[in-house]
C-alpha cells in the first residue's frame, strides 16, 4: 500500500548547495531523501511545500477568533480566514512520513516554518482542548496516527548537536520536537550539517556527515515501510 510523504523545505535560499551558486544545504539534503525514497519506492505520493519561497500567512487576530471559535458557531468570514490553515492541517494528516528542510536562523526556526507551525497547531484538528478534564485540557490527536518526521537541518557553526559546545543555544530541532509532541508525533529523526561559515574542508566534511546520515535514515525508514500497511511504523 502506498505511503503518503509530505516533503517541505523552509530555507529562504532557492537552490541547492553544490549544483547553485548561494544554494541551500537543507534543500540539499531534503532532495537526497526524497530522491533515494523515490527510487525504492516509486509508487508512494509525495505533496511537496515550499515554505521558504512561498510562506503561509502569519497568524493574526482574525485567524486567533476564528480557529477558537467552535465550528458550529463560526460565522462566514471564519471559513475564508481558515482556509490555508485547513489545507495546511490536511496535508499533514493525510501524511505518513513528514522530512523538513530546516536551516537555523538566529537559533532557531526561520519565521516562514513557524507560520507553518502555528497554522497545523491548531484546536479542534490537531490538539483537543476540554476544560471538563480538569488540570490537563489538552490532549495531541494525532498520537495514534503512525506519523515519523525527518528534520533535516543546517547551521553557520558547529557544536550545535546534544553534548556540543554550543548546544544550548540549538532552539530549532527542539522546538519542533516540542511542537510536534504537542500534536502527536513523538517519531521525529534528524540529520544537519554544521560549519557552513567555515567553508572548505571543515564543511566538506560534515556534508558528508550529513548525506551519509539522511542515507541512514532512509534505509532505516523503508525498512520500516516494508513491514508496515499504510504507515511508517514506530
Amino acid at each position: 500500500m502506498p505511503l503518503n510523504l509530505l516533503h517541505i523545505d523552509a530555507s529562504a535560499r532557492p537552490g541547492h548547495s553544490g549544483i547553485d551558486p548561494h544554494g541551500s544545504h537543507t534543500r540539499r539534503l531534503s532532495a537526497r531523501f526524497v530522491e533515494r525514497w523515490r527510487r525504492s519506492r516509486p509508487d508512494d505520493n509525495i505533496d511537496y511545500l515550499d515554505v521558504g519561497l512561498q510562506p503561509p500567512a502569519h497568524v493574526d487576530s482574525r485567524w486567533i477568533h476564528a480557529a477558537f471559535t467552535p465550528p458550529a458557531a463560526r460565522e462566514p468570514w471564519m471559513a475564508g480566514v481558515l482556509a490555508e490553515s485547513d489545507r495546511l492541517v490536511d496535508q499533514l494528516v493525510a501524511a505518513d512520513l513528514i522530512v523538513v528542510g530546516l536551516p537555523m536562523y538566529n537559533f532557531s526556526v526561520p519565521s516562514q516554518f513557524k507560520a507553518w507551525i502555528d497554522n497545523i497547531v491548531r484546536v479542534g484538528r490537531t490538539f483537543g482542548f476540554d476544560r471538563s478534564r480538569g488540570a490537563v485540557p489538552y490532549w495531541p490527536m494525532l498520537a495514534e496516527a503512525g506519523k515519523c518526521a525527518v528534520l533535516l537541518g543546517a547551521r553557520g557553526d558547529h557544536g550545535y548537536d546534544a553534548g556540543g559546545r554550543v548546544a544550548h543555544h540549538n532552539h530549532t530541532e527542539s522546538s519542533v520536537r516540542s511542537a510536534f509532541e504537542y500534536i502527536g508525533i513523538t517519531d521525529v529523526l534528524e540529520a544537519a550539517v554544521e560549519s557552513d561559515e567555515f567553508g572548505g574542508e571543515q564543511l566538506e566534511l560534515s556534508l558528508r556527515q550529513a548525506q551519509e546520515r539522511v542515507d541512514a535514515l532512509v534505509d532505516a525508514l523503508l525498512h520500516r515501510a516494508s513491514a508496515a500497511v499504510g504507515q511508517v511504523p514506530k
